[in-house]
């Protein structure tokens, strides 16, 4: 278990050792991960009133052009740097390159966070 980033040697070279393990509100959640498909929200109560949701799935991306921002339709994942194996399995996350109708469009938004993709149009 590491400590919020706290190093596991002691100034010595002694090694640190965690005095227990995580309690269950102090686990985090799984992450969502965003499929395209008809679009599907998930709500999850946050702390205080603020209410967090989370795309399950997602068929339509904001997509910025210069100043004018579109909504358009999206057909697939093009490619996902952070795991090829998300583009196979057309997983939407920040990064991943997308084909719409405006045409090819990168993500800028967490849609397992915010509920909803925002892209930026790629040439």
């Amino acid at each position: 278990m590491k400590d919020h980033g706290r190093s596991t040697r002691k100034r010595t070279g002694g090694r640190l050792r965690p005095f227990r393990k995580k309690k269950k509100y102090e686990l985090g959640n799984e992450s969502t991960e965003t499929q395209v498909g008809e679009q599907k929200l998930k709500v999850v109560d946050t702390q205080g009133n603020t209410t967090k949701f989370r795309a399950v799935t997602t068929d339509v991306a904001s997509v910025a052009d210069g100043g004018e921002v579109v909504e358009a339709t999206i057909d697939n994942v093009a490619e996902n740097p952070s795991n090829p194996n998300y583009a196979r399995r057309n997983i939407i996350t920040k990064g991943a390159v997308l084909e719409t109708s405006e045409g090819r469009a990168r993500v800028t938004s967490r849609p397992g966070q915010d509920g909803q993709v925002n892209a930026v149009a790629v040439e």
